[in-house]
């Protein structure tokens, strides 16, 4: 397969996403972390500003910038506490409720991707100077996917 066709089977492929996938690949595509390409597709829909969203978000790319929970993951999190999380201390139902939708969606997603965890996503931990020489567009190539993953996942849940 040439570039041209790989170009051409990436972009035709696109056509055919969610408007929010879409919105999360821009996002991804323009410099933005996987946590922030996430949030930022749904947070104006769940009332908080754009820019606010992408700021909050922006230490957790790369698995909280050690490899950890995958920067998609985080964001689809704060998406759903956005929606659900507890805000009065008293409400316990609301916290028990995000903590359920939570665990689903983590479940759902380690069937999908195997794993939440960015370096094993990824195959290599970011910290790893060695490695991200070694392979220069593995985000480019992986990350699209989880971030995908997680929206897709989010908007089956309702979002």
């Amino acid at each position: 397969m040439t570039l041209n066709n790989i170009s051409k089977d990436y972009f035709m492929r696109r056509l055919n996403l969610s408007e929010k996938v879409k919105k999360s690949l821009e996002l991804f595509d323009n410099g933005f972390n996987c946590s922030q390409a996430v949030i930022g597709a749904f947070c104006t829909q769940l009332g908080m500003d754009e820019h606010l969203s992408l700021k909050l978000a922006s230490g957790f790319g790369g698995g909280l910038r050690c490899g950890e929970v995958c920067g998609a993951v985080t964001g689809a999190i704060m998406i759903i506490g956005l929606r659900y999380g507890q805000y009065i201390a008293e409400d316990k139902d609301s916290k028990m409720n995000c903590y359920e939708i939570t665990s689903k969606f983590v479940e759902e997603y380690i069937k999908r991707k195997e794993t939440i965890i960015c370096r094993e996503i990824l195959g290599y931990d970011i910290r790893d100077t060695e490695a991200r020489a070694k392979f220069p567009e593995r985000q480019k190539d992986v990350c699209p996917k989880a971030i995908e993953t997680a929206v897709v996942l989010l908007e089956e849940m309702g979002f």
